[in-house]
């Protein structure tokens, strides 16, 4: 994928969503049930006995917990940047 192009198969919901993972400064309203759709649409996710996320989005792999409250920490925002972005997606 190109930087700045789109996914063909995002919906609009998985754009903003995307769109939200790499705003700057980090987004503090990113909600866990949204990243989840996000990444099971571009990637496959495994859920573990331990409530961790095993997440592989185009060959690279990691691993995440489910937030404590609803809304990622800036943290993850962050590793999932990076996950992503192996990935080959961008900002829209």
């Amino acid at each position: 994928m190109t930087p700045g192009s789109e996914p063909v198969h995002l919906n609009n919901h998985h754009r903003a969503t995307l769109a939200k993972l790499f705003q700057h400064p980090v987004s503090h309203n990113l909600e866990w049930p949204d990243v989840l759709s996000l990444l099971k649409a571009v990637g496959t996710v495994e859920e573990k006995r331990d409530g961790k996320y095993e997440i592989t989005v185009a060959g690279t792999s990691a691993s995440f917990e489910k937030p404590r409250h609803k809304d990622v920490e800036a943290q993850e925002v962050l590793d999932l940047r990076r996950l992503l972005a192996a990935g080959g997606f961008e900002h829209p």
